[in-house]
């Protein structure tokens, strides 16, 4: 998650909000690619989860990292919670279990997506490996219960946790036990937001299907392909999903402002302190009337904090971000960015995808979404499969990435980072039945092979 912000400029009213979105437009030579990605840490002995404090500590690897990289810390309290680059704008985070989230720098090509992933992880390796820790990419906790799961010190989170379970029966699950991938992409006006969040929002589930990886749950099959996923669906559903008034008419970003003012809030933020609001209204903030605070106005930062406790398959801040993969092998990840960023920009790319999704009704684009985690490439939507779709979208990345034309120093276009999901592609297999097949056969049952085979 990214780090909580406490830029106390007062928010006058509505326009401000929408104005706040709309700073984030920029000219095509300036998009640039975020990709943010979490990772299960564990014990390599045996494979227990690792708690924030002690030798052997999620303490202890950031520790270790600060001091390697010399990034600034992100504290709260005594206790060290993150830390961030602020020359080039990277932090590393914890999620609420634990999981240890690389945000990445914006940059400008899936190479240097690549190159920062691949110089974070042997980092990370060399710190984690004297402590007897290593990573695991997949979408869900493959064997650890709820009772498990170590509770990182975040107070954002503590709040979170108390309110999860009056609005969803999934909420805890997906804040512990969960990791994905995602990427943050830049859009030029409110026309081009809007046709790449409608984009984005028809095809998130499949690209869900093509990164679909978590089928076990407590050391068993949870009978998903993306559990993950699934647990999406009933965490919180005022501020999670589809988001299909972003398909009618008026769509912009005083729409999107009014759907966010509509989800209830978790926290405000004054100085180091959160204070519980869950379920309150930031209208009622916005308007001194917030009986926690009395008096007391939104800030910039409220709305920005705000902005980022809202969980919809694609996410609007000053960006877009695609929030609907599991995370997976390390070689998967710069994987899903050059899926996005073929699709989203490329102009020809971006229209072929319209064209595409455009006739798709709300009703079956969330029957779409509601099938993906079970189903795969098997589900369909408007009489076509997934799996042909799929192709059709991963077709439209790979052209669009080459007119991109943006070789490393071999001379090899962005391409080359599609090439570790094309045999799932192709053959309408996800990465979860190749799991099920290893559990079922060569791993008699047991899902310890995975903390061996899947290892980062």
């Amino acid at each position: 998650m990214a780090r909580d912000t406490t830029d106390m400029i007062p928010i006058e009213g509505r326009q401000e909000l929408a104005a706040y979105l709309e700073a984030g437009c920029k000219p095509p030579e300036q998009f640039r690619i975020g990709t943010e990605h979490e990772k299960f840490a564990f014990t390599l002995g045996r494979h227990e989860p690792v708690p924030y404090q002690g030798e052997r500590s999620i303490r202890a690897l950031l520790d270790g990292m600060r001091l390697q990289l010399g990034w600034e810390p992100i504290l709260e309290g005594d206790n060290i919670i993150g830390m961030v680059d602020s020359a080039h704008g990277g932090a590393i985070s914890l999620e609420p279990g634990g999981q240890f989230e690389l945000s990445g720098a914006p940059v400008e090509t899936v190479h240097e997506t690549y190159a920062e992933l691949y110089a974070h992880l042997a980092q990370l390796r060399q710190v984690a490996a004297p402590l007897g820790i290593g990573f695991l990419g997949l979408g869900m906790s493959p064997k650890w219960t709820m009772a498990e799961t170590p509770v990182m010190p975040k107070g954002r989170y503590q709040i979170m946790a108390t309110y999860m379970p009056k609005v969803g029966t999934r909420g805890l699950d997906m804040m512990f036990r969960t990791c994905t991938v995602q990427v943050n992409l830049d859009f030029a006006s409110e026309a081009d937001m809007v046709k790449k969040l409608r984009v984005s929002l028809a095809l998130q589930p499949v690209a869900t299907a093509i990164f679909a990886n978590s089928p076990f749950t407590d050391g068993r099959p949870n009978g998903f392909l993306s559990a993950r996923s699934e647990i999406w669906r009933d965490t919180d559903n005022a501020r999670a999903g589809m988001l299909p008034f972003a398909f009618e008419d008026g769509m912009g970003f005083e729409r999107y402002v009014d759907y966010a003012l509509d989800v209830p809030m978790y926290f405000v933020k004054r100085g180091d302190h959160y204070i519980d609001v869950a379920g309150a209204s930031f209208r009622d903030l916005m308007a001194g009337r917030l009986p926690q605070l009395p008096g007391e106005r939104a800030t910039r930062s409220d709305w920005v904090n705000h902005l980022s406790t809202i969980f919809p398959e694609v996410r609007l801040k000053r960006f877009l971000e695609m929030r609907g993969a599991d995370a997976g092998p390390w070689r998967r990840l710069p994987a899903f960015s050059a899926l996005w960023v073929g699709v989203l920009y490329d102009g020809a790319a971006l229209d072929a995808a319209w064209d595409l999704v455009k006739g798709w009704s709300a009703e079956e684009r969330q029957r779409l979404r509601d099938e993906v985690p079970r189903l795969g490439f098997k589900a369909s939507i408007a009489g076509r499969s997934v799996h042909e779709i799929a192709r059709e979208m991963l077709a439209l990345a790979r052209a669009g990435l080459a007119r991109r034309d943006r070789p490393d120093d071999n001379g090899c276009d962005e391409t080359k980072h599609l090439e570790a999901i094309v045999p799932f592609v192709e053959a309408g297999r996800t990465p979860a039945e190749d799991l099920l097949d290893s559990f079922h056969g060569r791993w008699n049952g047991s899902v310890e092979p995975v903390f061996e085979e899947h290892v980062y």
